[in-house]
């Protein structure tokens, strides 16, 4: 109950947002200072993700879990309400970099629009619908320690031995998790998020283009996931079958 009435008795929104553009300067100028210019924007980005990813798997997860009325009509709680927030405050900070940093990704810059307006739409248009996404939350951001690990290892494994040793090693497990819930959990929450909106149960809380509109994002957000891990594992095939052919050699 402290942490809800904390949550609920602040200006979360922009309260939230100046927390993670701080933790971008900290993370920019303080905790990779030393780094290549190149890829100190992107371990900044990372960092933010990292302050945000898991600590929102645990307040999605107890926000849910705290409304004995949660489904997919129930109206949003004050708490579900804070917790969008905090997402929106990040996913705002993490599009600010991307527009500064690296204008020309338009697929992550798409993505970050497109979530946002999943979120806008939930916590500031109908207030209804929370557990959906903020399940869906959960989904996404279960693997985020271990996504933000691997890739500040990725950064650094050309320069960093134990940075290579890392990425190799964080890699299977990351990828067999991650397929498992964006290829899996995901897709399956989705069906019965569908077969819910689509009885029309809900249509007088969440107009049909707003669910419509959810499902069409979400959808997408798994495909590109899909693809995009997919193409991870054939890259992890293919330098496991060099590394065996060069040890038949020797």
């Amino acid at each position: 109950m402290e942490t809800e009435a904390i949550f609920q008795s602040l200006p979360t929104l922009p309260l939230f947002f100046l927390m993670f553009f701080i933790t971008y300067l900290i993370a920019y100028f303080i905790v990779f200072r030393n780094w290549s210019p190149k890829i100190r924007p992107e371990a900044s980005s990372c960092f933010i993700s990292l302050a945000h990813g898991t600590p929102a798997v645990f307040l999605a997860t107890r926000a849910i879990l705290a409304d004995p009325n949660h489904g997919f009509a129930a109206s949003n709680t004050e708490f579900q309400n804070s917790v969008l927030d905090y997402s929106i405050a990040y996913f705002l900070m993490d599009l600010v970099h991307y527009l500064v940093f690296i204008p020309s990704d338009v697929l992550f810059i798409g993505h970050h629009l497109a979530t946002l307006f999943v979120f806008v739409t939930c916590r500031y248009v109908v207030s209804y619908g929370a557990f959906a996404i903020l399940f869906l939350l959960i989904l996404a951001e279960v693997t985020s320690a271990c996504q933000n690990a691997w890739t500040l290892a990725n950064a650094r494994k050309g320069d960093v031995e134990f940075a290579a040793k890392l990425y190799d090693f964080l890699s299977p497990p990351f990828y067999t998790l991650y397929s498992i819930v964006r290829g899996c959990a995901g897709p399956y929450f989705v069906y019965e998020m569908l077969v819910f909106y689509m009885s029309g149960v809900a249509d007088n809380v969440i107009p049909r283009w707003v669910w419509i509109s959810w499902i069409c994002v979400v959808l997408t957000a798994i495909a590109v996931s899909i693809l995009w891990v997919s193409n991870l594992w054939i890259e992890l095939y293919r330098q496991s079958t060099i590394k065996l052919e060069k040890k038949k050699i020797r």
